[in-house]
Order: structure tokens, then sequence, then C-alpha cells
């Protein structure tokens, strides 16, 4: 995502850098095939940029904010935008590093895959300075929603979005985990069929994208708990789909920020 993102940024006219520090040889072609430019650390990235993109997992969204806010050369005044899927209150805790310096920090949060094509992802935005940012990408496929001037509102909505997108996977992964240990599961899939839907073909492609994604999930349903939680009710949904995800076997382990 965060390749493809920085990509929009190249075909709208910008010089987009990035960090290849601790970052897998995969990392690497994916980036020069966006057109970013190889800064080699995050203090190279902070000082060559006027703004900063973050797109990480959720788990390393307050590390590589800290990792940036450390390397930003002193008296640097540019924007920071968190377009992580983190609650509004992590959002908080992450403007908070910031007191006392001069960034301008702006919500974020990106509903659809990488943008290949108009029509198909979103970056919302939110924040004193999000018109600023949306401008960045005018032109581009990515298409730019400044929803509130209010900072979090833009990490509700993502996180709202996906307490039902994911934590609906992470309950048909559960249902079929119960049928078969209970050697029920050909039964199940057979009373799914009868009701329609395609609950066993969606329950598939759930299991296929945790298998390699389940861990980002994990961390993403913690975040939607503490929103939730936040909101006022109860969070035990969330942090079970957590769990759900976190014991998917075949998982690529966490990065961290520079990896």
């Amino acid at each position: 995502m965060g390749a493809a993102i920085g990509a929009m940024l190249v075909g709208a006219g910008h010089q987009v850098h990035w960090a290849s520090q601790g970052r897998s040889a995969t990392t690497a072609r994916r980036a020069a095939d966006a057109g970013l430019i190889d800064a080699v650390t995050v203090a190279g990235a902070v000082a060559a940029s006027d703004a900063i993109i973050a797109v990480c997992p959720p788990d390393a969204a307050r590390e590589l904010a800290a990792a940036v806010l450390a390397a930003a050369p002193a008296g640097w005044s540019g924007w920071y935008l968190d377009a992580n899927a983190i609650a509004p209150s992590t959002f908080a805790e992450i403007t908070a590093m910031g007191q006392g310096s001069e960034v301008r920090f702006v919500d974020g949060g990106i509903i659809g895959p990488p943008p290949t094509r108009s029509g198909i992802t979103r970056l919302y935005l939110s924040g004193a300075d999000a018109p600023t940012m949306a401008a960045l990408w005018e032109g581009s496929y990515l298409e730019v929603v400044v929803i509130s001037d209010r900072p979090g509102a833009a990490s509700a909505l993502k996180l709202a979005y996906a307490s039902w997108s994911k934590a609906s996977q992470a309950l048909l992964l559960t249902a079929r985990a119960v049928a078969s240990a209970q050697g029920v599961e050909p039964w199940l899939l057979a009373e799914w069929d009868r009701a329609g839907g395609d609950l066993r073909a969606i329950s598939e492609r759930a299991a296929a994208a945790a298998a390699t994604k389940g861990w980002r999930w994990s961390g993403e349903m913690r975040e939607v708990a503490a929103l939730v939680r936040d909101s006022g009710l109860p969070d035990g949904f969330h942090l079970a789909a957590a769990e759900v995800f976190a014991r998917i076997p075949g998982q690529a382990p966490t990065p961290t920020p520079e990896g």
C-alpha cells in the first residue's frame, strides 16, 4: 500500500523519498517500480521532505512516529500524515509526542486496495491541515476526501469500516474452525450453501488472505477494540477477532517500522 500511495504522488508530479535501511529486497523493488527515491535512512527521508506519509502496520505506528520525530532536523515544520489503521486515541498519543515541535499532524484512513485504477481506493483525511494534504494527490487515481477539521475523525471512519469488514471474516473463520474441531464442517458448509450468499467461498478467501495478512489484521482489530471501548461499547468482539487472526498459521512475522 505504501508504495502504491507513493506512486500516486510521483504521478502527480512530486518527488517521493523512502528509507531503505532494514527493508527487504522485495520492498526495495516495489519502491523502485513506484519511482521512489531512496534516502536510505529515516533521517535522510525527513530532511529531504516537506511532508511525511506514514503507512505501516498499526502496531508500528507509534514507533514510526517516534523515529520520524527523533530524526527531524531542528525547526522542521513539515506535515506528518498518519494514514495507519489506528484508533483516534492512538493518533492523539502520536500527536502528543510532537508537542513542543513545529510538526503539523494530519489524521488519515485508507479504505480499499492499493490504488491501481480510479474509483477503488479512498484516503479519508481530518484535521486543520487536511486540505493541504489532500491537494497533493490531485489528478491521481487515489480519491482523497476531507471529512472533518477534527483530528481523529478519519481514523474513526477507517476503523468503523474495519470493525465489520475484517471482524466478519474472523467470525466466519471461527465458525469453520469450530465445526471442523467438532467433526461437523461438511454439514455446516452444506447449510451455508443452502442459505446462499456464498459464505463458503467468502470464508475460503478470508482464510487465504489471513494466512499472509492475519498478523497485520490482528493489530488492526486491537485498534478497533480501543475505538469501540472509547465509544462506550463492549470491545470483546474485536479483541477476540484479534486473537483469531493471531492464531492463523503460516503468517509472516510482524516487522519493525524499518523492516
